[in-house]
């Protein structure tokens, strides 16, 4: 017996490529492919297994929020004998998802979420969305509060800043 080695998202891509389902004597496969926007994290492995895998289709969508949209009906169309998979860079895009997942749930239909992620040692450049602030007295009354409202206390949280302020460090 020879041993493998595979990036998890190369084991992840063979895996959903060999799901099969049984009906009235028929196999057919489980996946048709996936959805999905290529941003943080899922450009280097994700990508990879894709090329390698090309039986198993990549469908470039606009919004994340769509992409699950259609990945629910189409297993509606497909009477739950077909789904697909929806892949999204970490944050937004994996927020974005959430309604589609809701939408799927509610009417038991099957759609597989692949939310992105980043490297352990990256350095996030100084965006304005990665900028926290301990408490909201330190900026303007225009940003949202960090505070929790039943005990009070100060927490950590994203805040917005104006452009001017970040301009200089554009993402």
């Amino acid at each position: 017996m020879t041993t493998r080695r595979l990036t998890t998202a190369q084991a992840l891509v063979g895996f959903l490529e060999n799901q099969y389902v049984e009906r009235d004597g028929l196999e057919n496969p489980f996946f048709a492919g996936a959805w999905g926007i290529f941003g943080h994290g899922v450009v280097a492995g994700l990508g990879q297994a894709l090329q390698e895998h090309p039986g198993f289709r990549y469908y470039l969508c606009r919004n994340e929020q769509a992409a699950v949209h259609i990945a629910t009906a189409f297993a509606k169309a497909r009477n739950r004998l077909g789904a697909f998979a929806c892949v999204s860079s970490i944050g937004p895009g994996a927020t974005n998802m959430v309604t589609g997942a809701a939408a799927a749930t509610v009417n038991r239909l099957p759609v597989l979420l692949l939310p992105g992620d980043i490297f352990a040692r990256r350095n996030v450049a100084p965006c304005s969305s990665n900028w926290k602030a301990s408490t909201a007295r330190t900026f303007p009354s225009t940003t949202a509060s960090s505070r929790f409202p039943a005990t009070g206390t100060a927490s950590t949280g994203r805040t917005s800043f104006p452009a001017r302020w970040w301009r200089p460090y554009a993402c």
